[in-house]
């Protein structure tokens, strides 16, 4: 018979179909109690195995203190409306261009100017930022809102450690939301430590944010 590999031990050695059907064979003599006692060590096994997945790859969001449960619910909520810009080509496609405003510690802004007006809404940010990896491939790190000037403060999200930054330069009430890469300085917090820009780009520009009036 042809042997067919499944999967390998921890020494590299290929488990054939003769031992795939010799287990199937040796669990199929096992008595009541013995087959009873083997599904409670297999499903034993794959609890700590989901539960060490679980701490290797924590939800970043939850790395974020001082939060209310409703305002970390909105930001679940703003990641999940955002998540199919993790492909810039989607960005793109809904209208979100490079505003060529690029600067370390933040990234590289996509905007799409359409959305920017008095309303805030969690779901739609006005900006999208991206950093590259060191061969040029985008990958989105945070959201930004962003409200006219001339508009009252945003609500924004619940509670009050969102951070506002009413710029004159931009003419724009923004607020980074970084909700796909961990930011030590708070999620809410303008720059992030932990972006590097590894491609050499334009300085922070205020002349190349187009004007949203």
């Amino acid at each position: 018979m042809k042997q067919i590999s499944f999967a390998t031990n921890e020494s590299n050695k290929i488990v054939s179909t003769d031992s795939w059907f010799n287990a199937k064979n040796s669990f199929a003599g096992l008595g009541k109690t013995g087959k009873l006692l083997s599904l409670a060590l297999m499903l034993s096994i794959l609890t700590l195995s989901c539960k060490k997945e679980s701490v290797e790859n924590p939800d970043l969001l939850d790395r974020y203190t001082g939060l209310n449960s409703q305002t970390m619910s909105e930001l679940k909520l703003a990641r999940d409306a955002s998540a199919r810009y993790q492909s810039i080509d989607n960005a793109l496609a809904d209208g979100y261009a490079d505003i060529a405003v690029n600067t370390e510690n933040m990234g590289h802004h996509y905007m799409k100017t359409s959305l920017v007006d008095s309303i805030f809404d969690l779901k739609k940010p006005e900006i999208l930022v991206y950093n590259k990896d060191e061969e040029g491939k985008p990958y989105l790190v945070a959201i930004e809102y962003a409200v006219p000037l001339n508009m009252p403060k945003p609500e924004g999200f619940t509670g009050n450690t969102d951070i506002w930054d009413g710029n004159t330069g931009f003419q724009l009430w923004l607020l980074h939301a970084w909700v796909w890469n961990y930011n030590p300085d708070g999620v809410f917090h303008s720059t992030n430590p932990a972006i590097h820009l590894h491609l050499r780009t334009t300085n922070f520009n205020h002349n190349n944010f187009p004007s949203p009036l």
